[in-house]
């Protein structure tokens, strides 16, 4: 039987390693837990065992997951998938990150919809790293517009960028990828930003995200096993 806190143990394991090659703190790469598809019980399996970022990409799953664990203390849902206009405000009020915001209207939806009594909305700007014709996110041409227009807005709080390359399994191009990313928030904070996140990294190429400046990985089949089909 599948066990979660063996494969916890084994990814958190590989973080560490990872980390400590790259010559990094591993205490300064966080682990998301990508739970879409999974149930609401492996999710509070994966807490008892210490997990406490959850990333989730369909919106209703996610939020039935969250009434279901509502009392687990410190758990932190991110928002890591694509985001429809029209689904923006139960997003901007029910968590504490998104990583996929990759055009202003969402931005702007986001910001208008979060709830005043909570804190601003973490976000990280998705970027179309390889520009793939069938994936999310900005150009790095138009990074810089959007990122001045979103550092403007009160309600999000702008942390870093996020990416999912090209697939390979090759070491060196899974880090040129990486590179690229990390130089594009290297470049914005030389601007005066404050970007301290790079949402990058999943099972594949996680190793090769985390020594090119990986804060976030985002990982889920090593964690609760194949994934049922997806449901929104």
């Amino acid at each position: 039987m599948h066990k979660i806190d063996d494969q916890l143990a084994k990814v958190t394991a590989r973080i560490h390693q990872a980390a400590n090659a790259a010559g990094r703190n591993p205490q300064t790469v966080q682990l998301i837990a990508v739970s879409k598809t999974q149930p609401a019980q492996a999710l509070a399996e994966a807490y008892a065992w210490g997990q406490r970022a959850f990333g989730e990409n369909y919106l209703q799953e996610a939020l039935d997951k969250q009434i279901a664990l509502q009392a687990l203390p410190g758990i932190e849902w991110h928002f890591i998938g694509p985001i429809q206009s029209n689904k923006t405000r139960p997003i901007a009020e029910h968590f504490a990150w998104v990583h996929s915001v990759d055009r202003l209207k969402i931005a702007q939806r986001l910001n208008d919809q979060r709830p005043a009594e909570l804190p601003p909305l973490n976000i990280c700007v998705q970027v179309n790293i390889d520009d793939e014709t069938t994936k999310s996110g900005v150009s790095l041409a138009q990074l810089p517009a959007l990122v001045a227009a979103i550092g403007q807005l009160p309600r999000l709080k702008l942390r870093g960028l996020m990416a999912i390359p090209a697939a390979t399994n090759d070491p060196t191009q899974q880090r040129a990828a990486f590179a690229k990313l990390r130089s594009a928030r290297d470049d914005l904070n030389a601007q005066g930003y404050q970007l301290d996140c790079l949402s990058m990294g999943m099972s594949g190429d996680l190793d090769a995200a985390i020594a090119e400046g990986a804060t976030f990985v985002r990982v889920g089949t090593d964690i609760f096993g194949a994934r049922s089909s997806a449901k929104q």
